[in-house]
């Protein structure tokens, strides 16, 4: 093999689990050429990836591209996006393929109440994402997930800490924000969470977050730091690595505390980690209401609750969590 191209289009999260496959892929192959194709949005998380040889970033034109694609005559490719789009890419590159397992069906099933016990297991989706490699007779390494960041930027974003919160042993990072609002915990549970925790805290979020953020911000009586929209998205992966742990919700800000090693409280709402997304061999606690029988209800999300109730966040207590992190529950 002297040429892979890897096809992963987005989101964050789902670039980041991609990363053991990258390092597997180069630690078997290390004259190969490694390839990958992703969206431009998401480059930054891939640029700076010593395994990888070169980025081609989706343009408008998949046609001229795909042109120009053929002109690099890989051997193998490995699709860990597995949609309509990269079945055009295989189609058009025409050379061997391997191509992960959504599994799909399995997370309708387990969204459907009467059918649920029928859903069966789902592997980890970096275990699944690994299984591509076997056609290249290639296993998956058994080591966490990797994000590398520019050389000098983590002093460099630490350096914009307030001197007050500069080392502080216990700060905490909260990530706030998700596409789904059904994958949110509420803004008034963090309120009451983080006053009574004590603990200094970091916002982490991107623009989604930043109502959240202003209603905190307005309300925390503990010292506490706002990145939230504020910087590029390494940049405030290297502020959340100042921190001591992350509580995030199920988003791609939680793959990338896995990836720097970081113990992660995770927060679940109509997702739930049976779907194989849970933080990815680091220390981690989950935090979710299995009470409510309507959840999972969607293997994404929803912008509003279909029942009505959002019982599966709501109900997850301010005092259930703060107990699971005080008593530092960890789970591998």
């Amino acid at each position: 093999m002297k040429k892979i191209l890897i096809l992963r289009f987005s989101a964050i999260g789902d670039i980041v689990l991609t990363s053991p496959v990258i390092r597997s892929l180069r630690a078997a192959l290390p004259d190969a050429e490694i390839h990958y194709f992703t969206k431009p949005a998401y480059k930054d998380l891939l640029i700076h990836n010593p395994h990888l040889d070169r980025l081609h970033l989706l343009a408008e034109n998949l046609s001229e591209q795909l042109t120009q694609l053929r002109k690099e005559k890989f051997d193998h490719i490995l699709d860990l996006h597995n949609n309509l789009r990269t079945l055009r890419v295989k189609r058009a590159l025409k050379c061997p393929a391997s191509t992960f397992n959504k599994k799909n069906l399995s997370k309708y099933i387990l969204c459907q109440p009467l059918l649920r016990p029928l859903a069966g297991e789902i592997p980890h989706i970096v275990m699944r994402y690994g299984e591509t490699l076997h056609g290249l007779n290639i296993t998956l390494d058994n080591k966490g997930l990797e994000l590398f960041l520019p050389d000098g930027m983590e002093g460099e974003m630490a350096a914009k800490l307030p001197s007050s919160l500069q080392g502080v042993p216990n700060l905490l990072g909260v990530v706030l924000g998700a596409k789904w609002a059904t994958k949110r915990w509420p803004t008034h549970h963090f309120e009451t969470l983080l006053n009574q925790l004590g603990r200094p805290v970091m916002l982490i979020g991107g623009p989604d977050a930043r109502e959240e953020a202003d209603y905190l911000t307005q309300h925390l009586k503990v010292p506490y730091f706002d990145a939230v929209a504020h910087f590029g998205l390494l940049e405030a992966a290297a502020l959340m690595k100042q921190c001591q742990a992350v509580l995030t919700h199920d988003t791609g800000f939680m793959h990338i505390a896995a990836a720097f090693g970081m113990k992660t409280y995770s927060l679940w709402g109509n997702t739930v980690p049976a779907f194989g997304m849970t933080p990815y061999r680091t220390d981690h606690v989950i935090l979710e209401n299995t009470e409510p029988g309507c959840r999972p209800c969607s293997k994404i999300g929803h912008q509003k609750c279909p029942k009505g109730h959002f019982r599966c966040m709501e109900e997850l207590t301010p005092e259930v969590v703060l107990e699971r992190i005080e008593n530092g529950e960890l789970e591998n």
